[in-house]
């Protein structure tokens, strides 16, 4: 990564969000070149899930701009964001989202269903990858919440987006498969040029990361 002549990847100015008249954060600045992996910690309360949805179109801020390959995402509608993020974002939710009808598989490869690019051999990788071969055809309602995390995980990756925004990524999972999905983050920022700005409490978790910032009420810090 060269981030002296690399345009950022990512670039929030000025972010915020509040409810009613109660600000959760404002003044929030970051920048996130290719290839870059970020970990974001903060108090509870203080609006890093927020933050991700409001990078990500989820949520609308209140001020500030987000702009994701030199796309302003704050400046399109629900529709054109939808479209973006469908092709440029992979989200790791912590409520999972997963289909309940869908089987592991079909829920993987939603993503690549919804480009027009399916690929079995992708998803056969992907579950492989986060420790989930021989599940494909469970349903979602026959899985731990540890593997119903892994899905989401390998559902967020399968399509190798831009920019990964992951909520804590590995708060449901033990030790070992918490480093090996952690493994499979990485290997998406560092093979195929991905930014990750992951929200997390895990200072294991946070260990990976390239920068590790800090939320507060007045923007991001660093750590």
């Amino acid at each position: 990564m060269n981030g002296a002549t690399t345009a950022p990847l990512l670039q929030v100015e000025g972010l915020e969000r509040r409810y009613g008249d109660t600000p959760v954060f404002s003044g929030v600045a970051l920048a996130l070149a290719p290839g870059e992996f970020v970990a974001l910690l903060g108090e509870s309360g203080v609006g890093k899930s927020t933050l991700l949805n409001c990078i990500a179109g989820l949520d609308r801020p209140d001020a500030g701009r987000v702009r994701i390959l030199g796309t302003e995402l704050t400046a399109l509608d629900e529709t054109r964001q939808a479209l973006f993020r469908r092709r440029h974002l992979g989200f790791v939710f912590q409520a999972f989202h997963v289909l309940p009808h869908l089987s592991v598989a079909q829920n993987v490869a939603l993503p690549l269903t919804l480009l027009g690019e399916p690929d079995e051999g992708r998803v056969a990788r992907a579950l492989a990858e986060v420790g989930l071969e021989g599940l494909e055809a469970r349903l979602p309602q026959q899985l731990s919440g540890g593997q119903l995390q892994r899905v989401a995980i390998a559902r967020a990756l399968i399509h190798r987006p831009a920019l990964i925004l992951a909520d804590e990524p590995s708060g449901n999972l033990d030790p070992g498969t918490a480093s090996r999905v952690m493994d499979a983050l990485a290997c998406q920022v560092r093979s195929y040029g991905a930014g990750c700005v992951m929200v997390t409490h895990s200072q294991a978790a946070a260990a990976r990361a390239d920068r590790v910032l800090r939320l507060s009420a007045q923007g991001v810090l660093d750590a």
